[in-house]
């Protein structure tokens, strides 16, 4: 973290005078107590130690192929993430008694997990950036950015959600009627779930994948909820594994808070070692989630119809080594920043030292690579599929939504969508013709494999909402001139504040504005915005640890 005093007059792609205003200064402030929650988080993990992560890469070339990986220590130096709410909170519709849940985002983490709460620049003008807590990289928009590890226990803490609450969902199945439990499981001291072979030793296997100890003291993990948004990191450093799950409810949360409790346990007791089964025991856990949730759906169904109508788009990421393996359901994206080919040298942006330039005059040297497929009605062949499996209901696909209905041809749950049995239950407003007994949607996966080569910079990890003002080669374009000018700066938190301050100036509003209005009323404008950015290059975020 730097000390002292800066102050930059920046201007961003587009309107040069008004993102000169919004840019003017970097600001940070001192944390307090009064801080709110409520709007979202942001947060960073860096590894340990780089300065010996040299040569992380054999090979030059970038593959999709299945291999299997080798000892090599696991490609990622720094994870960044941040989200914001739009949606309010809803509480859980199985819950037995109010929980008093009021704030619309939470967020609470392991120890070498550094976060704060997003906060709004004042409106009574620019802050110059000073030293201590708080004083982070920051580009415009919000003051918070991640503390550093020194400070997080006399601060940091002090803004994490209540326990109780977390606690209350961990347990939630455990007040539901049905043991899902088909091995013995353990929890370690953050309360992960991490499963046991039945012999009460882990299989690593030949990729070593196994779920990481509910005893290691390296396991890191970070979770959180921004609006009807979950996200679930988990770092094992003695597997060289990291698991990243973005999950992008609907209808409300029950789903996504299931999926955050129980995918990334049955992901690992599926596991088998072999590169070729990772994507296999990825699909096959998602398969068993989304099968116990259904059945909770069937038990609850007279006491609970809602479950019926709540769903989630679901993006889950395992990496190894230089193997990064990915599952998709819905219209969240991972998108992969290279260098082209074409391009010589060693593919780091060049960009000028002149601050006063525009981040339109910045050259871009990486190109935009989507790893993941979107399953919506904007896809051919997923409403040719939808139409080919449902020949006798012409409304299959209505006002470009399944049924009228549902943007997302795939998804977690939504189970109205997928029997006439649910479909039945929900309230007749939510109703929809359902013809036949074929489901209309399903929670089937695409799965993709790719191996990280020295041309792969950094991966965006995104909810949907990111790309409803951004395309790919713009949120990778935003994100490269930004690391290029703030190299200890946080953009992940900067590509959602980038979000903020599009949809305002669609909506006619400034940034203060937007955030002014209700959340609830908000989603008019944004949607719940997760984002997580993953760099395999050493120099981000030091000096702000």
């Amino acid at each position: 973290m730097g000390n002292g005093l800066m102050k930059l007059n920046l201007c961003f792609a587009g309107d040069c005078e008004e993102s000169s205003r919004r840019r003017k200064d970097i600001a940070g402030a001192d944390l307090s107590d009064t801080l709110d929650e409520g709007l979202g988080h942001s947060f960073v993990y860096m590894k340990p130690d780089t300065s010996s992560r040299t040569h992380l890469f054999s090979t030059d070339s970038c593959s999709s192929t299945t291999t299997t990986a080798s000892s090599m220590t696991t490609a990622f130096y720094t994870i960044s993430g941040a989200s914001i709410s739009a949606n309010t909170s809803t509480p859980l519709s199985t819950a037995l008694f109010d929980l008093g849940i009021e704030k619309a985002s939470a967020f609470e983490s392991s120890r070498l997990f550094s976060s704060i709460p997003l906060q709004p620049v004042p409106r009574s003008g620019p802050l110059h950036r000073v030293s201590g807590i708080g004083s982070g990289p920051i580009s415009g928009g919000f003051l918070s950015a991640p503390i550093p590890e020194t400070q997080y226990d006399q601060a940091a803490h002090r803004h994490k959600p209540k326990s109780k609450k977390w606690n209350f969902l961990r347990n939630l199945k455990k007040i539901i009627p049905i043991d899902f439990k088909l091995e013995k499981e353990t929890k370690n001291r953050y309360g992960i779930d991490t499963p046991r072979s039945q012999t009460g030793e882990e299989d690593d296997g030949d990729l070593g994948m196994a779920s990481p100890s509910s005893r290691g003291e390296n396991v890191q993990w970070a979770q959180g909820k921004a609006g009807e948004d979950r996200v679930h990191v988990v770092i094992s450093e003695e597997h060289d594994l990291v698991f990243v799950g973005i999950y992008d409810g609907f209808n409300g949360p029950d789903a996504t808070d299931f999926l955050l409790q129980n995918l990334y346990t049955n992901v690992f007791r599926e596991l088998k070692g072999e590169s070729a089964d990772v994507l296999n025991a990825m699909a096959e856990g998602l398969k068993k989630t989304e099968a116990d949730y259904l059945n909770i759906t069937d038990l609850m169904l007279n006491e609970n119809p809602e479950l019926a109508l709540m769903g989630s788009c679901v993006l889950a990421m395992l990496m190894k080594g230089q193997d990064v393996f990915l599952m998709n359901v819905g219209d969240s994206r991972a998108v992969l920043a290279r260098v082209p080919r074409e391009c010589h040298g060693n593919g780091r942006p060049r960009a000028s030292h002149d601050l006063y330039k525009t981040m339109s005059d910045l050259k871009h040297n990486l190109v935009s690579h989507q790893l993941t497929v979107d399953h919506t009605t904007s896809s051919k062949e997923e409403v040719k599929r939808i139409k080919r499996e449902h020949p006798n209901d012409s409304s299959a696909i209505k006002n470009d939504r399944v049924k009228g209905s549902l943007k997302v041809t795939r998804a977690f749950g939504a189970a109205y969508l997928k029997h006439h049995k649910w479909n039945d239950a929900v309230l007749e407003a939510f109703r929809v013709e359902y013809k036949g007994n074929s489901p209309y949607i399903n929670c089937t996966p695409s799965l993709h494999h790719h191996k990280l080569c020295p041309r792969d910079k950094f991966l965006i990890l995104s909810s949907d909402g990111l790309y409803q003002y951004f395309t790919n080669s713009e949120a990778v374009s935003e994100v490269e001139t930004f690391m290029s000018i703030f190299p200890d700066g946080d953009p992940a938190q900067h590509l959602v504040e980038e979000v903020v301050f599009r949809a305002a100036k669609q909506a006619g509003m400034d940034f203060h504005e937007l955030l002014d209005i209700p959340q609830g009323e908000r989603r008019m404008y944004h949607d719940d915005v997760s984002i997580i950015v993953i760099s395999f290059e050493g120099k981000l975020w030091q000096s702000s640890m």
